[in-house]
């Protein structure tokens, strides 16, 4: 694992995706497409802005898919990551070569198996994710099934995680938070050939802590990132107050 530490969430941002737009261009340059994963949420905003506006990458050769989303929440909703991921990517960008958001009002049982299918034809290239405040990855909080190959699953989301989307300001009571979503697997975000995980703020810096220096294992999901020979954990100096110096 490569560790990049910047002074603040915006020089954090910039680089992340500045990282990501480079491997987008070369997974073009040697195969003719690139698969990407996009995570949302507050700790991808300076990512994703940096991404769009990247000069000299072909579109209409990358393919998109949706990390997680809530089931139940119309599009309309604020807190939708579709609606996040319509606003601050596609609708800034030329048309992609394919996108594939999650429908979390459709029938789960049959969105997964639409996700699934489409997913196993587009091996992913990259991977953008983050760390929530309680250590998960995607939706999988702890503990995490680090066993399921199925690349998207249903998950229940735990108290930690649905206090942190109200305390984002996603919602307007914990209360109305959704309880269930639509998860892609901690298996299927491993077999990214590249992943870039942005962990901004003070209030990530005792998971970056857990998943970054402690052990492998379901009570702290991101860990697993350990495990990736290809990922890039970009922190900022609150996040990484907590990691041991040198």
């Amino acid at each position: 694992m490569n560790i990049v530490i910047s002074s603040n969430p915006g020089e954090m941002g910039m680089a992340a995706g500045a990282l990501a737009a480079d491997l987008i261009k070369t997974a073009i340059a040697v195969q003719g497409r690139a698969n990407i994963i996009l995570a949302t949420g507050a700790s991808q905003f300076e990512t994703m802005a940096r991404l769009v506006s990247e000069k000299g990458i072909d579109w209409s050769k990358v393919f998109m898919f949706h990390l997680d989303e809530y089931i139940g929440l119309p599009l309309s909703h604020p807190a939708s990551f579709r609606k996040y991921l319509i606003e601050r990517f596609l609708n800034k960008l030329p048309p992609l070569g394919g996108y594939y958001l999650i429908d979390g009002e459709a029938d789960t049982v049959a969105e997964c198996k639409r996700l699934n299918g489409l997913i196993e034809s587009h091996p992913i290239d990259l991977a953008l994710v983050g760390i929530g405040e309680n250590g998960h990855l995607a939706f999988n909080d702890p503990p995490a099934d680090f066993e399921v190959e199925t690349p998207y699953i249903v998950v229940e989301l735990d108290e930690a995680c649905r206090l942190q989307q109200f305390g984002e300001g996603w919602f307007p009571s914990p209360e109305d938070v959704p309880r269930r979503a639509i998860s892609m697997s901690i298996r299927q975000i491993l077999r990214s050939r590249q992943i870039i995980c942005s962990v901004p703020d003070e209030r990530k810096a005792r998971a970056g802590k857990d998943c970054l220096e402690g052990p492998v294992g379901p009570l702290h999901p991101a860990s697993i990132l350990q495990t990736h020979p290809a990922c890039t954990m970009f922190l900022d100096k609150a996040s990484a107050a907590n990691l041991k110096k040198g």
